[in-house]
């Protein structure tokens, strides 16, 4: 573009963009500036005769004093800050302290040519004639016009949806209002993305008319705006703002036109540009459904349906996956959803089996050709602008031609390539809660679908996997690195065991370490039958899901990038309980043996297993009252969380179950005190690390890591339960069938959901507290697993 961006600040901090909305407050206090510098920025020039300053507010007499006002805090407090896109552009005050205020829709945007002849860029009807139609960002005129092509049309009732996640100003324009959008200076092509849970991006719009007309009052009346800023010739524009009236907010533009029209509704649905909508989007998207009896099957379905109208920017990504959702619910209130011989359009003969997370989900659902070939049909209705499917295909073999020339560009092509298919699958998985839950009246939410299935919720997870790397390029990638050089022998066992961390469950035949070494395999298990230990049988688990190699006589681990975990941690516990009672059965006196990276985390875990599997089997020792805890944090030492006492709560004798537990994790950890490691003790200490760290990644990074310990400790809880009421069976169903059959049902999924810390911050604004986040997370980082983590 050719284009440079400075700014410079009358006061002398900063604040972070939208900080003042996250706590609930205004934009209006945000800021700080000075009775000076608000003298000095030019209001008095225009209207003021003089300032008077006083202990309550300075207050300002106009030239034909006929006018007496104060300035309160709401202007007196706001920090502006001044910026220029190039220095032949003038310098004007940038919205939210960074962002300059683009001109959101351009002529070649409008590819079918629809912006004059219908009032909005791109505005299409879906294929088949189903009454679902998209378009592109309209101004206010343009949206009427809109409204009476679909009257014309004769669609007597219609509901309107804007998928924009980003804040859209309208700015008046002789009788129209035209839209604008906040861009960044260095990405003045790109909308604002991610602007989180904590800030409504209707509050967000409500504070920036609020900042576009104090700055109007600052400047004569008028406030900067960029209709081109690919070229500055002309630019910017001044747009004369007399009052907040001038300045329309999203809202406004599509309700207002709707007040005399009570059959026409309007919602706001934020679906981001990238990558599959959050679960409570679709919450959001079926609550709609709800209250629209005209699309439910416990009307009179012989009325025609109310056309669905999908707005976004261009009305290309977004609007045509608006479109998709509103053809699969069309297809299922008509039934042709039911009927596999429907087929209004032909879908491209693109095979997706290939991929692995569609082949799960075809193994996984009796009905899942069906579901996936109704998405296909949805899709290929809606293709006009963009084709869903093609761009995965696409970026799949772009992925693929990517990691043949070992380019490096990989991360972002593979990032796109995960995105568009976790777009495409999600549609899958909504297809199957419609044919559950269509019949019912959506009687669950989509959210809350997905955690009665789990095994599909987990599905997904291995969309985020690196995928193969070559052996040759292990090493040129630097990612093969010495085990013991991220594993310190805390326990001081390698001089006398020749491994890291050796140690033995008091009375029980159950050990734990570290990786250990060809030459310390030899050497612990001559100590284990030895005349003292005399064990005949041993079962050694190796939890370690990384590829691990030994030379000279030193182990070596794969770090990222790396093979991909597998979605079926639970399916651990399975194997880990069938081998104890196999083992047991043969040999009562067998000896187990658990490894993993450092001996800490998932060898603690496993052995925590055991130790409770093993107290089943043989008897539970006596487990003592509970001790009286006199330290800080006494209650989190105790393993009190508010989560862990909810599921507590669910669960059948649910307070001796998780005292069992502590008791299995007390056992476990008598030994390990140089370690510091105790579960119920680290999480509490991973938290408060996080809270105190001083890098947002690394903050980010603990907070991960305290809610994975803390979803680890729910998991033993659920475990020690399922094998008190499973026991009777001998435990012929799997922990992982169970949670799926029983604990699912009983709503654990929807707390894990929801995991945190709720008695010490909120968990609404911690994207990690939702199961998808925190899944994805782990199978993005195989780091995490080799730092020891077990879910």
């Amino acid at each position: 573009m050719g284009t440079t961006a400075s700014t410079a600040q009358q006061t002398v901090s900063a604040s972070a963009p939208f900080e003042g909305l996250q706590d609930g407050g205004s934009m209006d206090g945000r800021h700080s500036l000075s009775v000076h510098s608000f003298q000095t920025t030019g209001l008095h020039n225009s209207k003021a005769k003089s300032i008077i300053p006083n202990k309550v507010a300075p207050v300002v007499i106009t030239y034909n004093c006929k006018e007496e006002f104060q300035i309160h805090d709401e202007l007196l407090k706001a920090h502006y800050t001044l910026g220029r896109l190039s220095d032949a552009t003038p310098e004007h005050y940038l919205v939210q302290g960074r962002y300059f205020l683009v001109r959101d829709v351009t002529e070649k945007m409008d590819m079918l040519g629809t912006l004059q002849s219908r009032g909005a860029p791109n505005f299409r009807q879906v294929r088949g004639g189903l009454a679902v139609f998209g378009m592109g960002q309209p101004s206010l005129l343009g949206f009427r016009q809109v409204l009476q092509k679909l009257q014309k049309d004769g669609h007597r009732e219609c509901v309107i949806f804007c998928v924009r996640e980003e804040p859209v100003l309208f700015l008046r324009a002789a009788e129209d209002f035209v839209p604008y959008t906040p861009r960044d200076k260095q990405n003045l092509q790109e909308n604002l993305q991610g602007l989180g849970p904590g800030v409504p991006v209707e509050r967000l719009e409500l504070a920036i008319r609020k900042e576009i007309h104090d700055f109007a009052q600052l400047s004569e009346n008028k406030y900067f705006v960029y209709h081109n800023t690919e070229d500055l010739r002309g630019e910017p524009h001044a747009v004369a703002i007399r009052g907040e009236d001038d300045v329309h907010v999203t809202e406004e533009v599509f309700k207002r036109p709707l007040f005399l029209q009570p059959s026409y509704r309007y919602h706001r649905l934020p679906l981001p540009e990238q990558g599959a909508p959050l679960e409570a989007q679709f919450d959001a998207f079926v609550s709609v459904l709800r209250e629209t009896p005209s699309l439910l099957l416990l009307q009179d379905a012989h009325g025609p349906p109310p056309a669905l109208l999908f707005s976004c920017q261009t009305g290309v990504g977004r609007a045509s996956l608006g479109m998709v959702l509103g053809t699969l619910v069309l297809f299922h209130r008509g039934g042709t959803a039911l009927r596999p011989e429907a087929a209004p359009v032909k879908t491209k003969p693109l095979s997706m089996e290939q991929l692995e997370v569609v082949q799960s989900f075809l193994h996984m659902v009796p009905e899942g050709r069906r579901m996936v070939e109704e998405v296909d049909r949805a899709v290929a209705a809606c293709a006009e602008l963009h084709d869903l499917k093609e761009v995965v295909l696409g970026n799949q073999r772009e992925l693929e031609g990517s990691r043949a020339q070992g380019s490096s560009s990989q991360p972002a092509v593979q990032q796109r390539a995960v995105q568009s298919l976790e777009r495409y699958f999600y549609l899958i998985l909504f297809n199957y809660y419609l044919h559950e839950q269509y019949p019912l009246a959506f009687a669950l939410s989509f959210s809350r679908w997905l955690c009665v299935h789990p095994e599909l919720y987990r599905l997904p997870v291995t969309l985020s996997s690196a995928g193969p790397v070559a052996p040759r390029d292990l090493i040129a990638l630097g990612s093969l690195v010495a085990d013991d050089l991220v594993s310190p022998d805390a326990l001081s066992t390698i001089r006398e065991m020749d491994v890291a961390n050796f140690r033995r469950v008091p009375r029980l035949p159950i050990y734990g370490m570290a990786q250990p070494s060809a030459k310390a395999l030899g050497s612990i298990l001559a100590y284990l039958t030895d005349s003292k230990r005399r064990l005949q049988q041993v079962v050694w688990v190796n939890l370690r899901e990384e590829a691990v190699l030994e030379c000279d006589g030193r182990t070596h681990s794969l770090r990222p990038p790396g093979p991909p975990m597998a979605p079926d941690q639970l399916e651990d516990f399975d194997r880990l309980l069938g081998a104890l009672q196999a083992a047991l059965a043969k040999d009562p006196g067998t000896g187990f043996v658990f490894s993993c990276l450092s001996g800490q985390g998932r060898t603690t875990t496993a052995m925590v297993v055991a130790v409770l599997a093993f107290w089943h089997i043989r008897g539970f020792p006596e487990v003592g009252e509970e001790e009286l805890v006199s330290v800080p944090d006494a209650k989190f030492t105790k393993g009190e969380f508010e989560v862990v006492m909810k599921v507590v709560q669910l669960l059948p004798d649910g307070h001796r179950v998780k005292r069992e537990v502590d008791a299995a994790l007390d056992t476990v950890s008598e030994t390990m005190t140089p370690m510091h490691y105790h579960l119920r003790e680290i999480i509490i200490c991973t938290f408060r690390q996080a809270k105190a760290a001083k890098s947002e990644q690394e903050a980010r990074r603990l907070r991960l890591r305290s809610l994975q310990y803390l979803e680890r400790y729910v998991c033993l809880v659920l475990f020690s339960a399922y094998l008190h009421l499973e026991k009777a069976g001998s435990w012929q169903r799997p922990f992982s069938a169970w949670m799926r059959e029983v604990a699912a049902k009983a709503g654990v999924y929807e707390i894990l959901n929801q995991l945190g810390f709720p008695e010490l911050e909120s968990t609404e604004d911690q994207p990690f507290s939702r199961l998808r986040c925190r899944w994805q997370e782990q199978n993005r980082g195989p780091e995490l697993s080799a730092a020891g983590d077990f879910l």
